[in-house]
């Protein structure tokens, strides 16, 4: 085969993993106009004509795609309380760095932390209003737990939220009390809303700047495409937010799925809107069918470990479901619900099993997280089609929790990965970052290598049987991450795709499993132009 054309680059000698199964390896490809026009050996080219990069023999993957993600958040946690380890350890130091923030913060504005796990701090319980009353009484301080499903305020926010002993939980959510009936600053699922509504809320330009931010180093983790799962149309539409953001300079192909409560009451969003060519478009509705197991409010059947009546949290009803279910058809447009707990998961599958799906390129509806799923809910969901989209870093990184509030054993059946796959249900990886108990909730190898030896970060089993090979791990956040999101020309590395690629310091299909976290990306590529190199 001869090429002459001195608009194209060929890239040459790499160890390129394509995430196509039809042809899985290759060395070389040929980049023309953005796309690949020809992938294979070299010694299938007679010649190479044009501008030529050499990839020092190096392990190629096609872009990583995160389905499951919070931009926004992660951007904004960077200007935060970062309230995990190594810098926080126990309440303790929680009040430390609360109180070294608020001798910098001159203006009185809200102090923000995340990332506090009750079960990584010595004193082994959730900080409340008078542990963060003792850092200052004065200024309001928010803390979002590492799963985001819980906050913990100080008494000046439950003052300025106006939350008293008579305030009624609201729907879907819970204020934790004291014997006296008094409020201990500890709100639970859509109760942290309360407090959350009376913030201050940044310009949608600076939102953009942050999320422009973000780019580059989303970049170095080899994430070329990204999702956002909290999508709001006010006060911000995110729409406008994260189009402003791509003309400060944000690289990824963007998928938005906006939150239901938002849409209920103007559902129909318009085609220009849903473009999937289009980098920024919308591609779903989110409701949430329950909350998180390492903070009890998943919606669990049987209890938490130890507690007779603590059967987590119920956030939706069937007939939301179907109500959303039905604007996100209208729309073209997934229907995308988070539920961890069996009966969360139950509620889905029951609500749409032997249903048609709507969408005829991809699964019409998607379970976020999808922790324990049981055996005949497994099956229920292949038939019917369902996808599940599964962050495999929750184990890995949260593990006290678990342990605390499941069990070991039970720990181990969480996420079953494998049965999922051998069930023929569409699995894709992602990380939910920042929602995650670890100081890098982003990064795509540390999930990879929690799935492939399905050991936690302190080396406890987090269940054998689930393990998966490394193959697989990539092509759940390539391939399948791309067939779940309909991302289009993305995924693989085949002719007619984008050219998004990343290559690595270290072979990651040859290296020993247990330093799988351990890889960095050298170089990203999209549209075979260089968009992050280390």
């Amino acid at each position: 085969m001869t090429i002459h054309n001195q608009s194209m680059r060929t890239f040459i000698n790499g160890k390129i993993f394509t995430a196509n199964p039809e042809q899985p390896f290759a060395s070389t490809m040929i980049v023309r106009d953005g796309s690949i026009a020809w992938i294979g050996e070299e010694s299938d080219l007679e010649n190479i004509d044009g501008d030529c990069v050499d990839l020092k023999g190096q392990r190629v993957l096609p872009g990583l795609i995160d389905p499951h993600l919070h931009p926004l958040w992660l951007a904004n946690a960077s200007t935060q309380i970062a309230c995990t380890p190594p810098f926080v350890n126990s309440i303790v130091d929680l009040i430390e760095q609360i109180r070294n923030s608020c001798k910098a913060n001159e203006t009185g504005k809200w102090i923000e932390g995340w990332g506090y796990d009750e079960g990584k701090l010595s004193e082994g319980r959730t900080p409340t209003r008078c542990d963060l009353d003792e850092a200052s009484a004065d200024i309001p301080i928010f803390l979002s737990r590492t799963c985001t499903h819980i906050a913990v305020v100080n008494s000046k926010a439950l003052e300025l939220a106006g939350i008293t002993r008579d305030t009624p939980d609201p729907p879907g959510g819970k204020i934790d009390r004291d014997l006296n009936g008094e409020p201990t600053g500890i709100l639970r699922e859509n109760a942290k809303d309360l407090v959350y509504r009376i913030m201050p809320a940044k310009s949608l330009e600076e939102n953009a700047t942050s999320l422009a931010e973000l780019s580059t180093f989303l970049l170095s983790h080899g994430i070329t495409a990204i999702t956002d799962l909290s999508s709001r149309t006010e006060p911000i539409d995110y729409l406008e937010m994260y189009q402003t953001a791509v003309k400060k300079g944000l690289k990824q192909r963007t998928v938005l799925y906006y939150l239901w409560e938002d849409l209920k009451d103007k559902p129909l969003l318009g085609p220009d809107k849903i473009n999937r060519e289009n980098q920024i478009h919308i591609g779903g509705i989110k409701l949430f069918s329950d909350g998180s197991v390492s903070g009890k409010t998943a919606w669990v059947n049987p209890p938490f470990l130890g507690e007779e009546e603590s059967f987590g949290i119920q956030t939706t009803t069937k007939e939301e479901l179907l109500a959303a279910a039905k604007a996100a058809e209208q729309n073209d447009i997934q229907l995308v619900v988070h539920a961890m707990g069996e009966q969360a998961i139950e509620l889905i599958i029951d609500t749409f099993f032997g249903k048609q799906g709507w969408l005829t390129d991809g699964p019409s509806l998607r379970i976020e997280h999808a922790a324990m799923p049981t055996a005949q809910a497994i099956l229920r969901a292949a038939e019917t089609g369902i996808a599940f989209v599964t962050q495999p870093i929750f184990v890995f990184a949260e593990i006290e929790s678990y342990h605390k509030n499941l069990g070991s054993e039970r720990t181990k059946e969480t996420y079953p990965i494998q049965a999922l796959l051998e069930a023929g249900i569409k699995v894709a990886f992602s990380s939910d970052a920042p929602a995650t108990a670890w100081a890098d909730p982003v990064n795509p190898f540390v999930g990879i290598k929690s799935a492939v030896t399905r050991v936690a970060y302190n080396g406890a089993d987090t269940g054998q049987k689930q393990r998966i090979d490394v193959i697989t791990a990539i092509m759940l956040y390539t391939k399948a991450a791309q067939e779940i999101t309909r991302i289009p020309h993305v995924g693989q590395l085949s002719v007619g795709n984008y050219a998004d690629f990343i290559v690595l310091n270290q072979d990651i299909l040859e290296i020993c499993n247990d330093k799988i976290d351990t890889v960095l990306v050298k170089e990203t590529y999209m549209a075979g132009n260089i968009v992050f190199q280390r």
